[in-house]
């Protein structure tokens, strides 16, 4: 996909205004301009100003398709482990063009046994700010990924603010990313 492509909204769809975390109604036939489309989710910059965020399932209003993997996740994807951290791996923030991963806001990732059958998934997870209106949001799209895969039958996301996010969390792939590092 291209970004900065200019885009007329085919039907109105919620998007959520960043970094507020408010949600908005794009309306058919509101401009906007593609500015970042990663993990499913798009961000777009309304003809007013305003930067938000369009989830996946609204893709269609934009004129988009989203690529479904060519794969299906199973048992021989690796670990169940290794498929959530994948996962989390396909989360963005909307604002920066890094997976959350990358950006060292998960803090823990603990699959778990259930006692029927199933396991449930317990992250925790921070954000760049505090004030950041964006982290429900973030960490929706997370649980609804890692709902997705086989076996997972309980899901929580937790946002926590202790130890407080600082750029040294990222990886040195997200530093050379953001130009912070060579």
């Amino acid at each position: 996909m291209k970004e900065n492509e200019d885009i007329t909204i085919k039907r109105d769809c919620e998007a959520t205004q960043i970094p507020i975390g408010v949600k908005i109604t794009l309306p058919a036939g509101t401009l906007v301009r593609l500015v970042q489309s990663l993990g499913g989710t798009f961000t777009v910059t309304t003809d007013q100003g305003y930067m938000v965020r369009v989830e996946e399932k609204d893709a269609d209003a934009l004129g988009k398709e989203i690529a479904k993997p060519s794969h299906s996740l199973s048992s021989t994807a690796g670990s169940l482990d290794e498929q959530v951290w994948g996962q989390l791996k396909t989360c963005y923030d909307p604002e920066i063009p890094v997976n959350i991963v990358e950006l060292g806001l998960i803090y823990g990732c603990e699959v778990i046994p259930l006692a029927q059958d199933g396991y449930k998934v317990d992250v925790k997870m921070t954000l760049t700010a505090q004030g950041c209106g964006m982290g429900q949001s973030i960490a929706q799209d997370a649980k609804r990924k890692i709902q997705n895969l086989p076996g997972v039958k309980e899901c929580e996301v937790e946002i926590v603010w202790s130890p407080p996010w600082n750029p040294s969390m990222m990886s040195s792939t997200a530093k050379r990313q953001l130009r912070l590092e060579e």
